[in-house]
């Protein structure tokens, strides 16, 4: 969260600025007041009334679940926690308030790309497959000692949220700019022989064929996350304030 905060509020974005920051043990990120000048909500009504346009939720699935129909009632909101959406029900309901609130759900690309060429491919309900093959080191994915790479999971999209909450958020942004969460596919892959996340996507179409791989170098402040991925939140940010707008 430090981080994100040093990003905006002191490198240089001037167009954006975090005004307060919402909460469940103030306690704890007390810190944030004195060293960044936000002011910290523990009551969500108070945060949503404060001086803020747009919420940034960097919680977990939960916290999300719980909070969205809420928040996207008051303003537009940046949905990190994409997992939440794997509940056709709630997703069916947000997008229900968004309309009738006249409220947007921004979903950053997150540790994946070509989400724009997917889209464009799917406009006319023509693409056939989408599959996302992710391959991680395998001590973050299995207590099991591994001398080769392992297939621990293949399924759909909504299977693999279930199964893998923390691991295979990508596969949500993907379904939700494609074919859906239960007719996009997912193998997730133990490899005790790399140290970066690797995701390969493939799609088919009556456009043709598209393939395309990342590879993300971890987040230096925080290993757990992918560098793309925290990246993918600015630059879903700043494009709300650009005049020109590509893809």
């Amino acid at each position: 969260m430090g981080v994100s905060i040093t990003e905006i509020n002191q490198n240089n974005h001037a167009q954006m600025q975090i005004m307060s920051v919402y909460v469940r043990n103030k306690e704890k990120y007390e810190w944030l007041e004195t060293e960044f000048g936000v002011k910290l909500y523990t009551e969500l009504e108070s945060f949503l009334t404060s001086n803020i346009d747009i919420v940034v939720e960097a919680a977990t699935v939960e916290a999300a679940q719980n909070l969205l129909p809420t928040i996207i009632k008051h303003m537009d909101i940046v949905l990190i926690s994409i997992g939440a959406l794997v509940d056709e029900s709630l997703l069916q309901r947000v997008i229900e308030l968004a309309e009738a609130h006249q409220h947007n759900i921004h979903l950053p690309s997150g540790a994946i790309g070509g989400l724009d060429l997917l889209q464009n491919a799917h406009s006319l309900a023509t693409v056939q497959t989408v599959a996302l093959t992710t391959r991680k080191p395998a001590h973050s994915l299995t207590n099991e000692k591994l001398n080769k790479e392992k297939v621990i999971f293949k399924g759909t999209a909504q299977e693999a949220i279930k199964q893998f909450p923390k691991n295979i958020n990508v596969s949500i942004a993907l379904s939700l700019a494609g074919l859906g969460i239960k007719q996009t596919t997912v193998r997730l892959i133990a490899d005790p022989d790399i140290d970066k996340n690797i995701h390969q996507v493939d799609v088919v179409g009556d456009f043709g064929e598209a393939s395309f791989v990342v590879k993300n170098n971890p987040l230096p402040s925080n290993p757990k996350t992918s560098y793309s991925a925290a990246l993918s939140l600015l630059g879903t940010l700043e494009r709300l304030v650009q005049r020109i707008k590509i893809g």
